[in-house]
């Protein structure tokens, strides 16, 4: 997850103020606060995560130490696209994720005929996203979940309105995935380009080119 980390500095004539970082994976900002500890002139350090929740080093530590073993830091990247020819859509996910202190990199596409808008499509490639982290086994751990939809994640932000009854349906549906999982999303948009990986997974879809795997990749 990511932190700030907040520090009390204290000078040797006894003068205190406090510094706040910016937001930060969890690991650099214990490794930076590690650092300064050092100094010996820190009155107390704590982070708080995108929550406004406030954590100790010791906490931070036990709470990394707890979920090294299990994928975390996920990150979802989807993409759908809808063929108005062959009335097909085009799903694809791109998840990274840690493990063991290793980082991975699962892709996933599907081929579907039962939608009917591009939006759909985009939604249907997001539940992808979502079943595949659930076969991961991430639960109750803060996700990251990107895509080029501004209408997608506009509407599950809460900032633009879901009128159509089909785009509700499918809302619903990722909600009840997320509360499933006990995830909690931060939703980014990001232009078509930042998003390259699973547009080029929906497309192989619509041409039939299936695709699963997952590699290990340098952090």
């Amino acid at each position: 997850m990511n932190v700030r980390i907040e520090i009390t500095y204290k000078t040797p004539k006894g003068v205190e103020t406090t510094f706040s970082s910016g937001e930060m994976p969890d690991a650099k900002a214990l490794f930076i606060a590690e650092d300064i500890e050092k100094t010996g002139r820190t009155k107390e350090i704590n982070f708080v995560d995108v929550h406004e929740n406030t954590w100790t080093m010791k906490e931070l530590k036990k709470y990394m130490k707890g979920i090294e073993t299990e994928p975390h830091n996920a990150i979802v990247y989807f993409d759908g696209g809808f063929d108005l020819q062959t009335k097909n859509s085009g799903l694809g996910c791109v998840i990274y994720y840690e493990q063991n202190q290793k980082l991975f990199r699962l892709r996933k596409n599907a081929l579907v005929d039962n939608l009917n808008t591009n939006n759909e499509a985009e939604y249907a490639a997001l539940h992808l996203g979502l079943k595949e982290l659930e076969l991961l086994g991430v639960h109750h751990l803060p996700v990251t979940i990107v895509g080029d939809s501004q209408v997608v994640i506009n509407q599950l932000n809460g900032e633009w309105p879901c009128v159509e009854e089909e785009l509700n349906k499918w809302s619903d549906r990722i909600e009840k995935k997320i509360e499933q999982l006990g995830i909690t999303p931060e939703y980014k948009a990001v232009s078509r380009k930042k998003n390259r990986e699973a547009d080029q997974l929906a497309t192989q879809a619509l041409k039939e080119i299936e695709i699963l795997s997952t590699i290990e990749i340098d952090k």
